[in-house]
């Protein structure tokens, strides 16, 4: 794929969409990471469930640290692997007011020393919450990224760098949401809906659907 045709794709996907942004619903960078730390294996709809009850309650750091664990899994109990996370979320809330006067860093290496981020969460805190030019590649970006040739690779990592270098500047700061939910509502794993697809014509995919 050249780099015409991958501007293209993302004038497209631009038109469509001009303003992109999570779905998670958050209204700080403490609350988006600790949204996106339940989001691991799970659908955004049900963190979105239970963070609908867990930041009223608690939406900083010592408040969590407050609620304790049991109270903590209380609020997330309907999330996979929620006892793993519950312990994860208490010792980020500690490092946070330990060593970042309760703060969320903006350096990735600070996110990834937090427990359970990974690189991926760290990209998203880095450029929902900070307006950094980072992407994130969870299973959607990775699909998307290898159907339709935009940015090839075996390894999350591969395509992450791909598509750092692949996606036209301007683009970089938005490319993350839009290509996953160009991958949760069109592109998707199972039953791709190529006949609303607005890049259809630019993608590599050769088994595409009516």
């Amino acid at each position: 794929m050249n780099a015409a045709r991958r501007r293209e794709i993302f004038e497209r996907l631009k038109a469509a969409n001009h303003h992109p942004t999570t779905e998670l619903v958050h209204r700080s960078p403490f609350e988006l990471l600790i949204a996106v730390m339940l989001s691991a294996q799970a659908t955004d709809k049900s963190v979105n469930i239970a963070t609908a009850t867990l930041f009223p309650a608690a939406d900083t750091p010592e408040k969590i640290l407050s609620l304790g664990e049991d109270a903590l899994k209380s609020h997330i109990r309907s999330i996979g692997l929620f006892p793993t996370k519950a312990k994860n979320i208490l010792a980020t809330c500690q490092i946070l007011l330990d060593k970042h006067a309760g703060v969320v860093p903006r350096e990735r290496d600070a996110l990834e020393a937090l427990p359970g981020v990974g690189r991926k969460t760290a990209n998203v805190v880095l450029n929902t919450a900070f307006g950094e030019p980072t992407i994130a590649v969870d299973t959607h970006i990775f699909r998307v990224s290898n159907r339709t040739g935009l940015a090839p690779g075996k390894t999350v990592l591969e395509v992450e760098t791909k598509l750092m270098r692949n996606v036209p500047v301007e683009y970089r700061l938005d490319a993350h949401h839009w290509l996953i939910l160009h991958g949760r509502y069109v592109c998707k794993a199972r039953k791709p809906e190529c006949g609303r697809c607005v890049i259809r014509d630019l993608c590599d995919c050769q088994d595409k659907t009516a």
